[in-house]
């Protein structure tokens, strides 16, 4: 099993675009960047610090990584919960060399106190420490090497208005169209020798929850099911069989967003209802349901938020075959 994950690491690695050419879809967004990139190089300074918001899978960390190499910047990589105390940051930003790209993932975790750390050094590149406790504390100010923070988060709700304020562009990546996934999948297959035509390519594509991570994780696990059922070219066939074993349907749910849409239909009369009940009905955390099931869900018109709480939207009835009178058509 540890090889296995391992391997997939790897293969992740190998699966990510490098550049601007590679990296498939949000266009706008990378237009932005180059335009924001070859100013600040035109000009010799550090871009502007960057914020990425938007689901888990989207490219956020991808963008980090082109972003520093078309700076030619080396980038260093951490994240919210990884910096527990004030010295962590301290150790990272001191270390940090001109131009420099700081790379935090689930900023929005990080604590109040590395916060108020983070503020001088993203507005004038000074690190402000407290030493020792009581009367004989003092404070030192350490001056930083120029750099650049990206920063990254799945909920930007959770980011306090004075650390949002500090970023100088702040970018919102959104689901992928299925031709975008499309794309991302032939790119991977053909980097990894996968023999798949484009009726299975498709068709994978539809059920990849418009996101490249789940479209590679989904390409490597048909990728499998292809090597032991002794298939020399994936098709049609080849992802069906797939799918109904990993019980992902065609619009790319899995069982635990089809009980919940479900539990809410069953248990609650379609919603709506709140996220404290529901997470405590279905047994899972709030940010799980918020975070991973809910976005996607909401992107295909099945779920809604209100002031309420979760409404399950028509839509949702017909792709799972119940009527409002929870009796199968």
């Amino acid at each position: 099993m540890t090889k296995k994950i391992i391997e997939d690491q790897s293969i992740d690695q190998l699966l990510r675009p490098l550049n601007w050419s590679d990296y498939v879809g949000q266009d706008k967004i990378k237009e932005h960047l180059r335009i924001i990139i070859e100013a600040a190089r035109k000009r010799n300074e550090p871009i502007d610090h960057l914020l990425f918001t938007g689901p888990a899978g989207l490219g956020k960390t991808t963008l980090a990584y082109i972003s520093a190499r078309d700076l030619g910047s080396s980038i260093k990589v951490t994240s919210g919960p990884a910096l527990e105390k004030v010295g962590d940051l301290a150790a990272i930003l001191t270390n940090l060399e001109k131009g420099s790209v700081l790379f935090i993932d689930e900023i929005h975790r990080l604590n109040s106190l590395i916060e108020e750390v983070l503020y001088p050094a993203m507005e004038s590149y000074k690190l402000h420490l407290v030493l020792g406790k009581g009367p004989s504390a003092r404070t030192i100010s350490i001056d930083l090497a120029p750099f650049t923070l990206i920063a990254a988060t799945t909920r930007p709700d959770l980011i306090s208005s004075p650390l949002r304020s500090r970023f100088g562009a702040i970018f919102n990546l959104d689901y992928y169209s299925d031709k975008n996934i499309s794309d991302i999948i032939r790119r991977s297959a053909k980097i990894l020798n996968i023999k798949i035509n484009e009726e299975a390519i498709n068709s994978l594509a539809k059920a990849s929850r418009r996101t490249p991570r789940t479209a590679n994780r989904l390409l490597k696990r048909v990728r499998d099911f292809a090597e032991v059922s002794g298939a020399e070219v994936i098709d049609q066939n080849v992802i069906s069989k797939a799918l109904n074993m990993m019980e992902i349907d065609e619009l790319g749910l899995e069982p635990a967003d089809r009980r919940l849409l479900k539990l809410i239909i069953e248990k609650f009369n379609g919603g709506p209802v709140g996220i404290n009940t529901l997470a405590a009905a279905l047994g899972e955390e709030k940010s799980v349901i918020e975070e991973i099931y809910e976005p996607y869900l909401m992107s295909l018109g099945l779920l809604k938020r209100t002031s309420a709480g979760r409404v399950v939207l028509e839509e949702a009835y017909r792709h799972l075959k119940i009527n409002r009178q929870n009796q199968l058509l």
